[in-house]
């Protein structure tokens, strides 16, 4: 059940708007957040909003993060401890 139910919420956090393409990095840290359980305690129907509402604070709140995943094409350990810790933060937040 708890796989069936990321599953859904990965599914969820993976569409994107016809000629609306998201930039790596970005997909990289939606991807992120979904295969290491900040959406599970999420509704299906919250995932898109949650992901736009993310997107929009770490474009500007931690563009670092942002940048280091476009420049190195990694997500090396610092940049995903900083990753791990905007995530918590904003996931308790949205919550």
């Amino acid at each position: 059940q708890h796989l069936l139910a990321r599953g859904a919420r990965l599914t969820e956090i993976l569409k994107q708007g016809q000629f609306l393409p998201c930039p790596v990095e970005e997909q990289v840290i939606s991807i992120f957040a979904g295969v290491n359980g900040f959406l599970d305690g999420l509704n299906v129907t919250d995932v898109l909003r949650y992901e736009a509402s993310m997107l929009e604070n770490i474009r500007a709140n931690e563009e670092d993060i942002l940048v280091s995943i476009r420049e190195t094409k990694d997500l090396t350990s610092e940049t995903e401890e900083k990753l791990r810790a905007f995530l918590d933060k904003f996931t308790k937040d949205f919550a």
